[in-house]
């Protein structure tokens, strides 16, 4: 914000003659807790509702949530039923299923998660992604909801009644008033999920390929519209390279081009999007920007193709830069989350990014908003990551389109200060996004290539802010803090 303290200056220049991908979403998951804290007191649900999905703000101009645009539900496989004998030692990774074991469905399963719908709804979300981590575990091969010796635990003979599962559940959350948009059938199938930790299963792309397809001829046959959505790789290399996953890896090759056995792309029900998940591939930063590149080029190859980032926390140990074990509701964790988002985002080009908890219960950097680990009632706590990603979120809109952001001032080794901007044509906005991950305050002065720009609004998350609001003029000079995060949006003449 307006400042003269800052100790090197930057000249950013806007280019909205030069234009990249066009934004879908970003989005977060009800994974695991949502079960429970859905049922938690009004008050305390709806604000954390609140935090997750208004776009509402403060008299003082400051917003009150991060305005996700696409929320995941996830389809449970029926752990939870089966309880400790389920195998999955931690009951907020069970999850509930519809589908009973005498065939029949009960819809008063997921209560919880079905509130949080219902409150994204209410509060403008019009996207919704479900997501099974499983198949039902009626369907499976071993009764559980986690797989045995990395072998996928659905059979083939089980495709159609999968297929057949997933489109009653659309089907039933549509008469609750929730229209699914995108349908995911696998996640991460390159991990074995023999170990009990939570639910899943892998799968071969020959055993996608074969659900997919069943998948696709019931949705045309019930004139279902809903987007399948594959594949949720575990980590993005798997898109492009077979990596050490012989038969689960090379995706974009193997759904999206015409050549290959297993191609979906002509599928009427499939979307024009493949995805994968950050995990293992954001440190150090020249790698991660490699991948990114090697991921961008390989979806480039695809005549409309686009890429989601489809899950991502702080997950592992990052090369020794920052640990995904310990809970911290700090600055630090925010600032590595917004660096991800923006390598995504402008190496990767995704059209859509989305974290993975959206509330957790643990001592790890995977949730948004924090919650104790009580069923019926306890404390949630915000965080700064929630605030992180509100800086994209709550302002880069669906239907914003990434422009051209560079700078001179900086050499192409310093990612100290990293940066993207987008225009939003119905807004009639130019929204740019200034992460300062140094130890030193920077002068930034924004220029606008061909346009006029009035009424700068500021919006800062740093250690002691949470989305901020402040106001300037464009033609000045502000000053982004040391271990902080902007969002400048302006309105075009």
């Amino acid at each position: 914000m307006p400042d003269d303290m800052a100790t090197k200056t930057v000249t950013i220049r806007l280019n909205p003659a030069e234009t990249y991908q066009t934004i879908d979403n970003f989005g977060a998951s009800d994974a695991w807790a949502c079960q429970f804290v859905g049922n938690w007191p009004d008050d305390k649900r709806n604000a954390i509702a609140d935090l997750l999905f208004s776009t509402d703000t403060t008299a003082e101009g400051k917003p009150k949530g991060i305005g996700l645009s696409l929320w995941r539900f996830n389809i449970g496989a029926g752990s939870a039923q089966q309880g400790s004998n389920s195998g999955i030692g931690d009951e907020w990774r069970r999850a509930e299923s519809f589908l009973q074991q005498d065939g029949t469905y009960d819809w008063q399963r997921q209560q919880g998660q079905q509130w949080f719908m219902q409150a994204a709804r209410q509060r403008g979300v019009q996207k919704f992604l479900a997501f099974p981590n499983s198949p039902p575990v009626w369907l499976n091969k071993n009764g559980k909801a986690f797989a045995t010796a990395g072998k996928s635990n659905l059979a083939p003979d089980r495709y159609q009644a999968y297929a057949a599962y997933l489109l009653t559940v659309l089907k039933g959350l549509k008469d609750k008033g929730i229209d699914i948009q995108y349908l995911s059938p696998v996640n991460e199938p390159q991990w074995d999920w023999s170990d009990g930790g939570q639910e899943g299963t892998p799968f071969t792309n020959e055993e996608i390929f074969g659900i997919v397809k069943e998948l696709n001829e019931q949705l045309e046959q019930e004139s279902i519209d809903t987007k399948i959505d594959v594949a949720e790789a575990g980590k993005i290399n798997y898109l492009y390279a077979t990596e050490d996953r012989p038969g689960r890896g090379n995706q974009v090759y193997d759904f999206f081009n015409p050549a290959s056995p297993l191609y979906i792309g002509g599928f009427s029900r499939v979307g024009n999007v493949i995805s994968a998940h950050s995990y293992f591939t954001t440190s150090p930063f020249p790698e991660a920007v490699e991948k990114r590149n090697q991921l961008a080029a390989a979806v480039a190859a695809v005549p409309n193709l686009e890429y989601w980032m489809s899950e991502y926390c702080i997950l592992g140990d990052n090369e020794g830069e920052i640990k995904g074990e310990g809970r911290n509701l700090g600055i630090d964790p925010a600032i590595y989350l917004a660096r991800v988002i923006h390598n995504d985002l402008v190496v990767a080009n995704a059209t859509a990014w989305h974290w993975w908890l959206g509330v957790s219960p643990y001592n790890y950097k995977d949730g948004l908003v924090y919650v104790d680990k009580e069923k019926t009632n306890g404390n949630y706590y915000e965080s700064k990551l929630l605030w992180a990603l509100g800086n994209y979120s709550r302002f880069i809109r669906p239907g914003a389109v990434r422009i051209a952001a560079q700078s001179s001032d900086l050499s192409v080794d310093d990612s100290s200060l990293l940066f993207s901007a987008y225009t939003h044509p119905q807004d009639n906005q130019i929204i740019s996004v200034i992460i300062n991950s140094g130890i030193a305050a920077v002068g930034v002065k924004l220029e606008f290539a061909g346009i006029q720009v009035e009424n700068l609004r500021f919006y800062q998350t740093s250690e002691s802010d949470a989305l901020t609001a402040g106001r300037g003029r464009a033609e000045d000079m502000f000053t982004i803090p040391p271990r902080s995060i902007i969002t400048v949006v302006g309105n075009i003449k």
